[in-house]
């Protein structure tokens, strides 16, 4: 049976797809952030006034609005156009429901030198402005507002071989777990038996429990192909103690997979799902390709 997924906006500012019955939620963050391309003293501060700030939907590139100039320090790598330093604000709500579940947020690309505060609390610096990354905000998260702040630091030029932009340039997402569930980025396949009789799947994966007592639960995997039909499937029981975390490695066998290759992109997806008490409580779905890969001195790098 296929899932039926649904988007609606939330009074809160967040866009919400969800898939039932799956208890993980995944929130866009995207709408009405505040905005100052200044460098504000203070600007972290919860109490910190916003009010004057430009309103505005992410993605977001502050340099595209302003004017090429030929004396810009980006030079032609970075499309002749200022940078400089930002600063982002978000105020949302969370229900006293949500507080009660493990929450992440995920920045798919900020350019760069980004450092982000919640209610705040200093949650880290990340310098990259291509790669995404998340922060873990269950500790710091309360009942009512709460406030996600980011300064994003792009003034040292040039810092790059093509135009990168500046600022929330991608996506913005808020995920919200159960406390027992599926570690963010938690799975790793590989399929180290791969020919065209059989493909050993093997399935790794990051449980994480911060429920005050321990738990005894099932862990469930299964292979689908791309119909959405299921291929193989295998169960483990598993215990994990009060805010702990436990890594499993499951194995599935396929039965004359469909490989995948250039030209004939086949994908498998992988769910697991944790189920306590009958009932599945986290799931995540990993799309994967099943090959063979081999290096050779004359014929060079070859899959199958």
């Amino acid at each position: 049976m296929k899932k039926l997924f649904l988007c609606l906006v939330l009074v809160s500012g967040f866009i919400l797809c969800t898939a039932t019955p799956n208890n993980r939620q995944r929130l866009l963050m995207d709408i009405n952030w505040r905005f100052s391309q200044t460098d504000t003293v203070g600007a972290a501060k919860t109490d910190f006034n916003d009010s004057k700030w430009r309103t505005l939907d992410l993605p977001h590139d502050w340099s595209i609005e302003k004017e090429f100039t030929e004396k810009e320090t980006t030079g032609g790598g970075g499309g002749y156009l200022p940078t400089g330093v930002g600063w982002y604000r978000k105020h949302f709500t969370l229900s006293k429901s949500v507080t009660e579940k493990n929450v992440w947020i995920e920045f798919d690309g900020v350019y760069q030198n980004s450092d982000v505060w919640i209610n705040g609390h200093h949650l880290g610096q990340y310098p990259n402005g291509y790669m995404s990354f998340y922060y873990d905000l269950t500790t710091y998260i309360k009942s009512g507002e709460n406030i996600i702040v980011v300064r994003v630091d792009n003034s040292r030029q040039p810092n790059t071989r093509w135009y990168s932009g500046s600022g929330i340039y991608r996506h913005v997402w808020l995920t919200l777990v159960d406390q027992l569930h599926v570690a963010h980025w938690g799975t790793y396949i590989t399929t180290p038996v791969a020919d065209s009789s059989t493909a050993t799947v093997s399935a790794k994966m990051i449980i994480g429990n911060n429920y005050k007592t321990s738990n005894n639960f099932l862990v469930r995997s299964t292979v689908l192909d791309s119909k959405g039909n299921e291929v193989s499937k295998t169960e483990s029981s598993i215990s994990i103690e009060s805010n702990k975390g436990a890594e499993l490695t499951q194995r599935l066998t396929v039965s004359t997979p469909s490989r995948w290759s250039i030209e004939t992109p086949n994908m498998y997806s992988l769910r697991v799902q944790i189920i306590d008490r009958g009932k599945v409580i986290d799931e995540v779905a990993t799309p994967f390709g099943i090959r063979d890969i081999k290096y050779d001195v004359v014929k060079g790098f070859i899959y199958t």
